[in-house]
């Protein structure tokens, strides 16, 4: 097991775009994209506690507006142990975050996020 704590500065303007892209369709009322841009933030954040309780913070008042009762009472267990999970380093990867799907499973990470990710840290590690 290991401790993750920050998320590395080559991968925070990517998890940025992705929440930017979300306020900007849910302000137009492009909700399916909004929420699309929310989960792709949740798979880059969801390693880091911080950035992996944002985004719950987010999908829990995305249900809030959206008055989807099943969103809400699913992201207020997400919210109080993702980060914790984050932390501690046992998060199913690739996992969307949304209440449509189990907490626990293991999901594909999209092919561009993967190339992203894999940039990111191969960045690090050059950085270390």
């Amino acid at each position: 097991m290991w401790f993750n704590w920050k998320m590395p500065r080559t991968l925070r303007p990517y998890y940025e775009q992705e929440l930017k892209e979300y306020q900007q369709n849910e302000q137009k009322q492009q909700l399916v994209k909004a929420w699309y841009h929310l989960e792709r933030a949740h798979i880059l954040g969801q390693p880091y506690p911080v950035e992996h309780t944002v985004v719950h913070g987010k999908m829990l008042a995305f249900g809030i507006k959206s008055r989807n009762t099943k969103e809400v009472v699913g992201q207020l267990p997400r919210l109080l142990v993702g980060g914790i999970k984050s932390w501690a380093g046992t998060i199913p990867v690739g996992n969307t975050g949304g209440a449509n799907v189990a907490a626990w499973k293991p999901m594909p990470i999209p092919d561009d996020l993967q190339e992203i990710i894999r940039q990111a840290n191969s960045k690090v590690r050059s950085i270390q």
